[in-house]
This record gives C-alpha cells, sequence and structure tokens, in this order.
C-alpha cells in the first residue's frame, strides 16, 4: 500500500496487468484486508484471502502459488496453462514486459522465462570482496588488477519484474524450471523496492519519466 507518485504500488501492479494482451484472469492474493478491499474495485480481479501460515516473512512463493490455483478451481474459472507472478514491488514493469515474456515462454518451449537486467561492472562476480577484519580479500576470484569493463562477460540478474511458468513446473513445486529464458529489460524499468533507497530512486525515475513523484 506504499504510495509511489502518490498511487499505491498494489494499484500500479494491478493497472499494469489489466493493460496485458497474455493475462487472462488476474488474481491479487493478499493476507491484508486494505489490498483486498482496493482489488475489489476492479471487475476483472480476482480477490484471494491468503492464508496466515502462507503470509509469514520465510513463506516459499510456490506456497501461495499453489493456494492460488487451488481456490481459482474451487470458483469454477478455467485451469491455467502458464502462471504468471508480478509482484508490486516492480512498479516500472510496463505491459510489454509482460506479453513478451508470455510470448517468449509459449514461442520457446521451455518450462519458464524471466525477466532479468544486465549486471552493473561493479558487481561483477570479479569486482566482489569480503573483509577479515579490515583486511580486503576477493570473494570468489583473484581480480588480478582492475578490469576494465570490456575485459568483463556480459552478466545478467532476474530483477524481479515477471515471472512466467508452465503449469507442469508449478505442479512439480517450482516457479523456475530446468529450461528458463530470460526477457532483458532496461534498467530503468528494473527496480526492485527493497528499502527506503530503492523507493525514492523509483520515484526519481517516475519524475524523469514524465509522472510527478509523492510529494515531500
Amino acid at each position: 500500500m506504499l504510495l509511489l507518485g502518490g498511487i499505491p504500488l498494489v494499484q500500479r501492479t494491478i493497472e499494469m496487468a489489466l493493460k496485458c494482451m497474455a493475462l487472462d484472469t488476474i488474481v491479487v492474493n493478499s493476507d491484508d484486508p486494505k489490498v483486498l478491499d482496493l482489488a475489489r474495485r476492479y471487475s476483472r480481479v480476482i480477490p484471494i484471502a491468503r492464508p496466515g501460515e502462507l503470509a509469514t516473512d520465510t513463506s516459499p512463493a510456490i506456497d501461495y502459488v499453489r493456494h492460488t490455483i487451488a481456490e481459482i478451481a474451487k470458483s469454477g474459472l478455467q485451469d491455467p496453462d502458464i502462471v504468471v507472478i508480478l509482484q508490486v514491488t516492480s512498479p516500472l514493469t510496463r505491459p510489454e514486459d509482460v506479453d513478451q515474456t508470455v510470448h517468449l515462454l509459449r514461442e520457446s518451449g521451455a518450462d519458464s522465462a524471466v525477466t532479468v537486467t544486465r549486471l552493473e561492472q561493479s558487481l561483477q562476480p570479479a569486482k566482489l570482496k569480503r573483509l577479515e577484519g579490515n583486511r580486503l580479500l576477493s570473494y570468489q576470484e583473484d581480480e588480478n588488477g582492475i578490469k576494465a569493463a570490456h575485459e568483463l562477460p556480459e552478466l545478467y540478474v532476474r530483477n524481479g519484474s515477471v515471472y512466467a511458468a508452465t503449469r507442469r513446473v508449478i505442479d512439480s513445486g517450482r516457479i523456475i524450471g530446468a529450461d528458463c529464458r530470460a526477457l532483458v529489460m532496461p534498467r530503468e524499468r528494473s527496480v526492485d523496492i527493497n528499502d527506503a533507497l530503492d523507493y525514492h530512486f523509483a520515484e526519481f525515475l517516475l519524475q524523469r519519466a514524465g509522472e510527478p513523484g509523492k510529494k515531500s
């Protein structure tokens, strides 16, 4: 329910999902009554109350996904062949990111597809260090001097925006299968809000794109 540009994060995700051509059924699964009440404002959105035991800090995502599928089955809706997870902490995701990820999954014949972004140079494994007291040591490998960007391989990391998986993978107890394909998203749409700095960066990007941010 955190406001970004004056709009709750969950509302941003719902309204983005409603614009996706690839999604037939849109569900909001939450243990928060305020979130569920907001979801009920949209006729195409199905609110599902999440049990407390599936809403702890350590609850695996696969558990609430399977709970969602079970609740959909009870309602008589069509059983999904593909499940897409959209996280409200990725508020800059666009409908085309979702549609292209689902298209990639279908066309590739893979069992899962996710969005990724290119890893920054400073986060390359060769650049990572650890501390023993105040002594700086290599984490995985010796850097062998300062490596320029062109000397480092192109690496990618999941950005949290879109996860798509076939029903077979979900039924096996996983979200990401053995054959996973990647849709590359630009860094400016790959903000994953985990702390206050991420939040303020998302506000900055919204303002830069012409959308007013939350007034201080």
